[in-house]
């Protein structure tokens, strides 16, 4: 645990209450400290719902520091099953309570006495595990509890007739999951499986018994799922595929390893054409990273941190597909540094782990990349170092949930991953054009007219001198130094103009 003012990864809380509010008909009660309820504003928000976010906060305040918060906590409880009948009830605790050292376990059972709901404690350490790794751990908890609950056995699971999937860690706000849900669906019907369940996003929990009945799980994101996949591995014998479909590479790597599990259960499918058929003229992605466009891009270089899932693909996409130089690749998923390592270390020229964005912050500036794709914090840096970015993982803002499709999964996905790479660059005759017109930022001209037929001459030593200006600033003060020349007719700038311009204006 430690003090700061942004962190790429929330408080365990707000991992449950992405699991609890993912759910259908499951609500959660937070105990918290009043600001510690600031996920509801958030879910709502980000996700542009009609409903009410189902979480109520049972409030720590003075009252209940001085009396304890048994009796509040519990009437909570008790409150919202008669007002919302709710099929299971979360309580979660925060930093805050936990500080109380209260018996929140204890709370549950005497209040699911009274309840109709099931009740359950989310069972998370709030001082040593962050956001993503208590949403991966609370859906395997509310997963083994129906599970268990329905005292199912493995000798009595009977499988669906045609192969069949659990889709495991769609959840809310989370990095357009459901836009990737969408082309997951038609990517698992164009390989004629069936989707038995997808949790935990509007499922309803009484239906986790069935889980057992699908062939296999599809995990599409590592931060959450995984544990559930381990689980029914483990107590169901149930095989999972890890491979995120985001890029050409890992979709055919997820298609092939499908069709290499499905002949174990005496199922033997050939995808190959289908693989072909859909990177030659489905995606687009192949033709264009190998058009002429495309080579705007020799010699661009990129840096990649976010999410371990995310980073990790897009790391393979830009030094497999695109022939992009990665100079580094990184992700704040420290608990997660060895696979994330394994994944990208042929791929860069340095992988880097840490949850300190002043880290990443002075490595961009240190390196100077082309490009950056990153979380929003990236993008706040790409912008005070003039530096483009490309948003590819969570933390995010509300421009990354937009209400028009944009998957990032999927062979729809990797048009719009294509399209996200080329846009990130400064590309082609572009920098001659902004060199040439005056750039972007231009809110005059030089002249009373738009043609150059005014303009002034530059000597060789002020154009040498022009060139040791930082580039990002270079243009502004070549068009500054234009405009002191035009009102002050000197029709060729020497070195002397360009000092004297500097002088008069303060411009450099």
């Amino acid at each position: 645990m430690k003090l700061a003012y942004w962190m790429y990864a929330g408080p365990a809380h707000i991992g449950t209450l992405r699991i609890a509010s993912s759910f259908k008909n499951v609500h959660a009660i937070m105990h918290a400290p009043l600001g510690d309820d600031y996920f509801n504003v958030m879910k709502s928000m980000l996700e542009r719902e009609r409903e009410f976010t189902p979480v109520t906060a049972s409030v720590v305040d003075r009252h209940v520091l001085a009396r304890g918060s048994q009796e509040k906590v519990i009437n909570n409880i008790t409150r919202k099953d008669k007002e919302e009948s709710p099929d299971l009830l979360v309580l979660t605790p925060t930093c805050t309570s936990s500080i109380l050292q209260e018996d929140l376990n204890n709370f549950v059972q005497r209040a699911s006495i009274e309840t109709r709901s099931d009740v359950i404690l989310a069972d998370v350490n709030h001082y040593r595990v962050n956001e993503l790794q208590a949403s991966d751990r609370t859906l395997q908890q509310i997963v083994a509890f129906y599970i268990n609950k329905s005292n199912i056995k493995v000798s009595s699971c009977i499988k669906t007739v045609k192969p069949s999937v659990n889709i495991i860690g769609v959840l809310s706000l989370g990095f357009h999951h459901q836009h990737d849900l969408v082309d997951i669906k038609r990517l698992f019907q164009d390989l004629d499986i069936e989707i038995n369940q997808v949790i935990p996003d509007n499922a309803s929990v009484h239906e986790l018994h069935n889980l057992p009945k699908a062939w296999f799980n599809f995990i599409p994101y590592r931060e959450a799922g995984l544990l559930t996949a381990q689980f029914l591995y483990d107590n169901f014998d149930m095989p999972y595929v890890d491979i995120t479909p985001m890029g050409l590479l890992n979709i055919s790597n997820m298609v092939n390893n499908i069709q290499s599990l499905l002949s174990r259960f005496g199922c033997h499918r050939d995808y190959t054409n289908y693989l072909k058929i859909q990177t030659h003229y489905v995606s687009q992605a192949a033709w264009f990273s190998r058009s002429i466009d495309c080579q705007n891009l020799t010699g661009k270089t990129a840096i990649v941190f976010g999410d371990a899932t995310h980073a990790a693909a897009m790391t393979k996409i830009l030094s497999k597909e695109m022939g992009i130089n990665v100079l580094w690749s990184g992700t704040y998923c420290t608990y997660d540094s060895d696979w994330f390592s394994m994944q990208v270390q042929d791929l860069c020229s340095k992988v880097v782990i840490t949850d300190d964005h002043n880290v990443i912050g002075d490595l961009i500036a240190k390196t100077e990349p082309n490009a950056i794709f990153g979380t929003q914090m990236e993008r706040h840096i790409g912008k005070r170092l003039q530096i483009p970015c490309g948003v590819i993982s969570s933390p995010v803002h509300i421009q990354n949930f937009p209400l028009s499709y944009k998957p990032f999964l999927g062979y729809e996905g990797t048009n719009q991953i294509a399209d996200l790479i080329y846009n990130s660059f400064t590309l082609g005759m572009e920098d001659h054009l902004l060199d040439l017109f005056g750039g972007h930022d231009t809110t005059e001209s030089l002249s009373s007219t738009l043609s150059s037929y005014s303009t002034v001459n530059w000597s060789p030593e002020a154009l040498k001198e022009l060139g040791k200006i930082p580039g990002f600033v270079r243009g502004k003060v070549k068009r500054n130094t234009e405009k002191y020349a035009l009102k002050a007719n000197y029709k060729t700038i020497s070195l002397a103009v360009l000092y004297e311009a500097k002088e008069k204006a303060n411009m450099i």
